[in-house]
């Protein structure tokens, strides 16, 4: 039927497309500065909200505290753990008392979300007056002179704002499977020579690695401007940028890296969390149809007449999506990555979640729900 072939071809075209993108917007992604006679001497104060992230929290943090920058003070929020995430701390805090201070939160006031008031905390705190403010979640690991090549790479050219992408680490199939073709779609969308553009709408923020100057961040009133505001490393960036600022991304992996969540539960809770959160939620609906329409291509192709074309598509995902993420996390690739399509149905679960939260007018995240208005 020629409905169907019409289908079969945009749903070829809108993947190929994408993997154009991906791969040319890798080949724009700038690394680091690696110069190690590069030694900047503005300050910075790192702020991290943890709520129950134990089994993470301690390579973390050891990696910050390692960090070869002399201009450090890291500011922890712990935000009511229960898990063990408040000892932990407490001991680093004892042992690294003069580069770290643990500061701990009981109370969420209403109209907020969690971690936008831990962070709005922390960048109220007299550590937090330094010359940049630098924000990180909780597992988010980073080599010893990551903060000082970052810190040469913004100051080496006008730079306000800068995300570095980091790469992701994995262990359960779930994870395997969804995670590392998920961080190709987030490339896919940020063209990063783009992102520096005032005249362009891209913008990039990174919740393992936002590093932000503190009068910018302060000329669009912090955290405390969008207390409800679930994507909270984006949407800083973009009203940074629409402010005047200049906002610039860089590769971070493989020596920013990180294990964002512990199985194939609480990623589908995560994309239902940060969906319910997009600008414009309501497209989601009639949007929907057409992401399952794509990103199942390769399952439905050979009844439709188009074998070939199917199987063309299954191999080219992941060979060339894989060889990006090769290059970002320095690991060989996986072969769960050909159960690629299995994508789209984690998406679309998320997906269903957000909408049906957002109905309900809440937030949902880490045992807490937050009403959105």
């Amino acid at each position: 039927m020629p409905w169907i072939d019409l289908a079969a071809w945009i749903a070829a075209a809108l993947l190929l497309a994408g993997l154009i993108l991906l791969r040319r917007h890798w080949a724009r992604l700038p690394a680091l500065e690696t110069d190690p006679s590069i030694w900047p001497d503005a300050s910075v104060c790192l702020c991290i909200p943890v709520r129950d992230e134990a089994e993470e929290l301690p390579a973390a943090l050891d990696s910050w505290l390692a960090q070869d920058y002399p201009h450090l003070r890291i500011l922890v929020v712990d935000d009511g753990s229960t898990d063990g995430s408040t000892e932990l701390l407490r001991a680093r805090e004892a042992r690294h008392g003069g580069r770290l201070r643990v500061l701990r939160n009981d109370h969420l006031p209403p109209g907020w979300l969690g971690k936008n008031h831990a962070l709005d905390l922390a960048s109220r705190q007299p550590e937090a007056q330094a010359d940049w403010l630098l924000f990180a979640d909780g597992d988010v690991q980073a080599s010893p002179d990551l903060l000082r090549r970052a810190m040469a790479f913004a100051l080496s050219q006008p730079t306000d704002i800068l995300a570095l992408i980091p790469a992701v680490d994995v262990a359960s199939p779930g994870e395997r499977v969804v995670l590392p073709l998920a961080a190709s779609a987030f490339l896919v969308l940020v063209p990063p020579h783009q992102v520096p553009n005032p005249r362009h709408v891209a913008f990039c923020g990174v919740g393992a690695f936002t590093l932000v100057r503190r009068r910018a961040y302060d000329a669009v009133g912090g955290h405390g401007a969008a207390p409800l505001e679930a994507i909270d490393d984006m949407m800083l960036a973009r009203r940074v940028k629409a402010a005047g600022f200049v906002n610039r991304v860089a590769q971070g992996g493989p020596d920013l890296h990180l294990r964002m969540y512990h199985g194939l539960g609480e990623l589908v809770r995560a994309m239902r969390k940060n969906a319910a959160a997009l600008p414009a939620w309501w497209l989601l609906p009639p949007a929907l149809p057409c992401v399952l329409m794509v990103g199942l291509a390769p399952l439905w192709l050979p009844f439709a007449g188009q074998p070939l074309l199917a199987l063309l598509l299954w191999l080219l995902v992941p060979a060339l999506a894989g060889d990006v993420q090769q290059r970002l996390t320095g690991r060989p690739m996986d072969l769960l990555w050909s159960l690629w399509p299995l994508v789209t149905l984690v998406f679309a679960a998320g997906t269903v979640w957000a909408l049906w939260d957002r109905l309900r007018g809440v937030n949902h995240w880490r045992g807490r729900d937050v009403r959105l208005g």
